[in-house]
């Protein structure tokens, strides 16, 4: 197993590269807005789907009492809110070097979503 991390330099590069006549800055383009999308979505407190891919999901944890282990002294822990990731089982399965004979539980009908930026396909 290797140590290599993808970033969005390598996602920008393979759109590029696999996408039919698109240029560097339309691939950028392209990148930028799904992470932007996806981002806003976020933090509107939405759930993100990606089918084959796995969900996001915003948790909202209430406050909380802390304490320091060595010591034993509590401290508050204010209310947040955390991201989670639940992966899918095709991609459970690819991780693991498994073959996925099933069906992906996030499969079905897309849930309607109104875009965070104003970019639409046709802008690109």
């Amino acid at each position: 197993m290797t140590n290599k991390t993808l970033t969005r330099a390598d996602l920008l590069h393979a759109v590029y590269v696999t996408g039919p006549g698109l240029s560097r800055v339309e691939a950028k383009q392209i990148v930028e807005v799904a992470i932007e999308e996806i981002c806003g979505a976020l933090e509107g407190g939405e759930t993100v789907k990606l089918r084959s891919f796995g969900t996001f999901h915003v948790r909202a944890k209430r406050p909380r009492v802390g304490r320091n282990p060595k010591t034993g002294q509590e401290y508050p822990i204010t209310a947040r809110r955390v991201l989670t990731f639940k992966p899918s089982p095709r991609l459970i399965a690819a991780v693991n070097g498994e073959e996925f004979t099933g069906r992906d539980d996030d499969e079905g009908d897309p849930i309607p979503h109104t875009p965070t930026s104003s970019a639409r396909p046709a802008d690109l």
